[in-house]
């Protein structure tokens, strides 16, 4: 027996027995089921198709008449409420049990609605009894887990002639309504001539109105063509008038043209006079003054480029002078450099003692320098607080004191002890 199962999606499978707290419902799928503690069944899903007979039910009036109708239904399987449902009712039966259950519900729902409606009502209206049956039977079944796809009446019949003579009714109407028809539309038709034929009376008298206007309208227009045939014939009068002054007056601007014409030729010739006129002046006076001119400029443009060309023979003098002067200063530096060297090189042969006379030989100088802002004083008061020397002998200490310190300070910048040194030279001691 196998372990696996399946199924096809117009079909579930139910699956009850160990470890299974509740029924196992699968719809359109495939299942594990242990074999021998497991149970499997099956359930159609397919859509069933029945037929609704219902014969000789009175119906509210108590009238009574057979009735046919088609309904599809079929077991809900996505609704796993209703399909449950369905397990419970329907598991273990055939899809003819299962067909005939739903086919005796939904017939006794269709009794029912029959005899709540009339005749007339179900004859007329039949997407309401249809309705009606629909929803009744659609409550009721979905308990069982069956839901109704679609109901349709397919026929109605009775066996009391009730429909003919209700169509025999309707018939007869339908002739009273059409005789009744023809005579309205007799009556139309006369009210219609009559109204034509005012019509065309109308049209008739509005006619020969419109003739009368036109007539009128004709007269009134000829009045006004003769009225404006007169007055454009008293205007060609006027205007031949009027044009033979124009000619006379056109003759006159002609003769002022022919004044205005001698005048301008008077004036050429004055103006031919006057050029010539200007000619002479240009040959006699003008010409002269512009070669005057042109020698004038051509003397200042020449004493410009002499002035020029001096000039830069003053700077190229100047710039020979300055490398001149650059050279000089150049051969002096070489020399104080090579004088430099030599004295470095003495320097370095005698070592400390040519420092110490180098230091010797400004200390003059040096006293010089310290005494030299006394020497600038013009006026100088000193006070004494009662102790050491007083005067000039005090000013000569201060700058003796200063010449006493300066040996600390060279040893402080040079590291050499002038004090401590024997001298070779005695008379620079």
């Amino acid at each position: 027996m196998p372990l696996f199962h399946t199924c096809g999606p117009n079909e579930a499978m139910v699956v009850s027995g160990c470890c299974l707290p509740k029924p196992l419902l699968v719809p359109g799928g495939r299942v594990f089921v242990w074999p021998g503690v497991q149970m499997i069944q099956r359930i159609s899903l397919n859509t069933m198709t029945l037929q609704i007979q219902s014969d000789h039910v009175y119906t509210q009036l108590g009238v009574a008449i057979s009735v046919t109708g088609i309904a599809q239904v079929k077991i809900q399987g996505q609704n796993e409420e209703m399909l449950q449902a369905a397990c419970q009712q329907f598991l273990g039966k055939t899809e003819n049990e299962i067909r005939k259950i739903a086919q005796e519900t939904l017939e006794g729902h269709q009794r029912a609605i029959m005899g709540n409606m009339t005749v007339e009502e179900i004859y007329k209206d039949r997407k309401k009894f249809s309705k009606a049956v629909f929803e009744v039977a659609s409550s009721d079944l979905v308990n069982m887990g069956i839901s109704v796809v679609s109901y349709t009446l397919k026929d109605i019949r009775d066996e009391e002639r009730y429909l003919k003579a209700l169509g025999m009714s309707r018939t007869a109407q339908v002739k009273k309504d059409a005789r009744i028809g023809e005579a309205e539309a007799r009556r139309d038709a006369t009210i219609r001539e009559a109204q034509a034929e005012e019509q065309r009376m109308a049209s008739r008298y509005a006619n020969d109105i419109e003739i009368a206007k036109a007539q009128r309208d004709f007269e009134l227009k000829k009045a006004a063509y003769d009225q404006e045939v007169q007055t454009k014939k008293a205007q060609s009068d006027l205007a031949y008038e009027l044009q033979a002054a124009k000619t006379k007056q056109k003759i006159k601007e002609e003769e002022i043209q022919i004044n205005v014409i001698e005048r301008s030729q008077q004036i050429q010739i004055q103006e031919q006079e006057i050029a010539r006129r200007e000619r002479e002046l240009d040959s006699g006076i003008r010409k002269p003054a512009e070669a005057e001119k042109y020698r004038l400029e051509r003397l200042a443009e020449a004493n410009k480029n002499r002035i020029v060309l001096e000039a830069n023979a003053e700077a190229e003098a100047i710039q020979m002078k300055g490398e001149a002067e650059a050279f000089a200063i150049e051969a002096k530096a070489k020399a104080e450099a090579e004088q430099m060297v030599k004295k470095a090189d003495a320097w370095k042969e005698y070592q400390d003692a040519a420092k110490v006379d180098m230091i010797l030989e400004i200390l003059p100088r040096l006293a010089a320098e310290v005494a030299a802002p006394m020497s600038q004083v013009k006026k100088l008061t000193m006070v004494s607080v009662g102790k050491g020397e007083v005067g000039v002998s005090k000013l000569t200490g201060e700058v003796l004191q200063v010449m006493q310190d300066l040996p600390r300070a060279v040893e402080n910048m040079t590291g050499v002890n002038i004090s401590s040194k024997h001298i070779s030279n005695p008379r620079r001691i």
